[in-house]
């Protein structure tokens, strides 16, 4: 169940200051840059969610609030609300436990948090550019029923501004059908400084996917991966991935946190077979 998202740029011409709908939109996009800029500036999770904090102004809610409409304004704030909690998440190193450890240095932690439960967080390497990942994991997410049998399909649903889209993804059924049919409805958001990306999201209302006959509408979030290369090596890739889920239903502990570590240490050994498979370029974004 991944995170998906997309680039953040902004343009500028002078016709626009004929118009000021494109006045106001060159001046929120110019916002948002410089924001994406402070917010992913930092060294660590926790320095970019108290900069996001201190940089978000009235100002720029009620630009946004110009050139949306109230619901798609609400989709924004749940995004950057979600990247928010994730990275806080993250940024707290105490209390991580070990759930599973490979050879290959692949590793699954957990800890239970607060108001969201227990959460599970996959560090591996992968040996392919930051970049390359980021085309498979965000420009061709659709496709990723393709290669990773855990899930069965993902729709994007709705594209909001640059950065943030509505998503559906239906889950595939675990070996034995220990865990029945699941679908989710996601707003997924991403940042980009340098050549750190940041993937996050949660579950979401979306009123044209309602709740389908004989799917369980589980949900997850606040989610997060962070892809950044690894040090003096930019053809390695640090994948750090929050994994949150409430499944619904009645399933046993045991079995949920099987089920999440095992999906993790899977998830990560097909996106290599893919990553090797594909031929397609690299796409910087």
């Amino acid at each position: 169940m991944l995170l998906a998202t997309f680039k953040l740029c902004a343009g500028s011409s002078y016709r626009y200051l004929r118009n000021m709908k494109g006045l106001r939109q060159q001046t929120i996009m110019a916002i948002s840059q410089e924001l994406s800029k402070r917010v992913l500036g930092g060294p660590t999770p926790s320095a970019w969610i108290n900069q996001v904090r201190r940089r978000s102004s009235l100002l720029s809610s009620r630009l946004e609030e110009s050139l949306h409409s109230d619901q798609d304004v609400a989709y924004l704030r749940q995004g950057e609300e979600a990247m928010q909690k994730a990275l806080g998440i993250l940024g707290n190193e105490d209390g991580w436990k070990s759930e599973t450890e490979r050879s290959n240095g692949d590793k699954v932690l957990s800890k239970v948090v607060p108001d969201v439960g227990k959460v599970f967080r996959l560090e591996v390497v992968v040996d392919q550019p930051m970049e390359r990942l980021y085309e498979e994991l965000v420009e061709r997410m659709e496709d990723m029923g393709d290669w990773n049998p855990s899930v069965k399909e993902i729709k994007v649903l709705q594209k909001i501004g640059k950065d943030t889209i509505i998503t559906h993804e239906t889950a595939a059924e675990t070996p034995g059908n220990i865990v029945g049919p699941r679908d989710f409805v996601s707003v997924r958001c991403a940042k980009r400084r340098g050549s750190t990306c940041v993937l996050a999201g949660k579950a979401t209302h979306f009123g044209d996917m309602p709740e389908q006959k004989g799917i369980i509408r589980a949900e997850h979030g606040p989610t997060c991966m962070v892809l950044r290369p690894v040090t003096g090596n930019p053809f390695q890739t640090k994948l750090t991935w929050l994994l949150s889920i409430d499944l619904k239903g009645w399933l046993p502990k045991a079995v949920i946190n099987q089920v999440m570590s095992q999906t993790q240490v899977d998830f990560a050994n097909h996106l290599r077979k893919r990553l090797v498979s594909s031929s397609a370029p690299a796409v910087s974004c």
